[in-house]
Formats: structure tokens, C-alpha cells, sequence
């Protein structure tokens, strides 16, 4: 699952609002650790926004964090966890804060962006199925 989730250009694919994303640039750092700085854009209806993000894999923690850099947001901020099950699964934990530099952009699309982000286990899921099996 930590593949699958650390897969990004994979996301316009299966993410809910995800229209685009392209990765600026890749650094290694060393012991399995990777950096990467990616734009993802994101569409419903009338709004599309593109906004830059800091992603970091740490396969050793099994954790992906993501830092934003820019965009329409004030602050935007996920952390992703995976641990193994004893019965061959993967618990997948994910936590998201966000909140929008314009208080109006806020009122029309925080309602939305809140649906979305509930969607993404279930769209994760569904990845999932489709690369691995269930």
C-alpha cells in the first residue's frame, strides 16, 4: 500500500478532484528515503486550482508526509501510515488539516473538499483491488 500511495503521478488515474499532478523534481536521501515536490490539480465543475505540495517517503517509518508549498490554500498539511495485519493486510492510516487563504473560496468549496477527502479511502481501496487483487 505504501507503493501504491507513494505512486502520485498514478492519481489524475483514481483520486477523487484530481485532474493533473506533475512532479517538479525527485531527491534521494539516502536509506530509502525520497523527496519529491509536486503540482496536483484539482477540478469540480467551474473551480480548478493547482497547488504545490513537499512529498516525503519514509518506507523505513512507514509514513508519506506532505507539506504544502503553494496554492489557494493557507495551510494544507497529510500525513499517511501503513502497518501490516497479521493476516497479510495493511491498516492505512491518513489524516489531512487544510484551510483556504480566502474565506470565500472557503464557504464554496469546503463542503466539497470535505466530501472528496472521504472518498479517498474508498478510491485508495479500489486502486488497490485493481493493482494487487483483493
Amino acid at each position: 500500500m505504501f507503493a501504491l500511495v507513494a505512486d502520485v503521478e498514478q492519481y489524475p488515474q483514481f483520486v477523487p478532484l484530481c485532474q493533473g499532478l506533475q512532479v517538479r523534481g525527485r531527491k534521494d536521501m539516502g536509506e530509502g528515503r525520497e523527496v519529491l515536490v509536486a503540482d496536483m490539480t484539482v477540478a469540480y465543475k467551474v473551480f480548478k486550482e493547482t497547488f504545490t505540495s513537499r512529498v516525503e517517503l519514509r518506507p523505513e517509518e512507514n509514513t508519506i508526509l506532505v507539506q504544502y508549498l503553494d496554492g489557494p490554500f493557507k495551510h494544507l498539511e497529510n500525513k499517511w501510515t501503513f502497518a501490516d495485519t497479521d493476516d497479510g493486510g495493511c491498516d492505512v492510516g491518513f489524516f489531512i488539516s487544510y484551510e483556504f487563504k480566502s474565506r470565500t473560496l472557503g464557504s464554496m468549496m469546503g463542503a466539497m473538499f470535505d466530501r472528496a477527502f472521504r472518498k479517498f479511502s474508498v478510491a485508495f481501496e479500489e486502486r488497490a483491488n485493481l493493482v494487487y487483487g483483493r
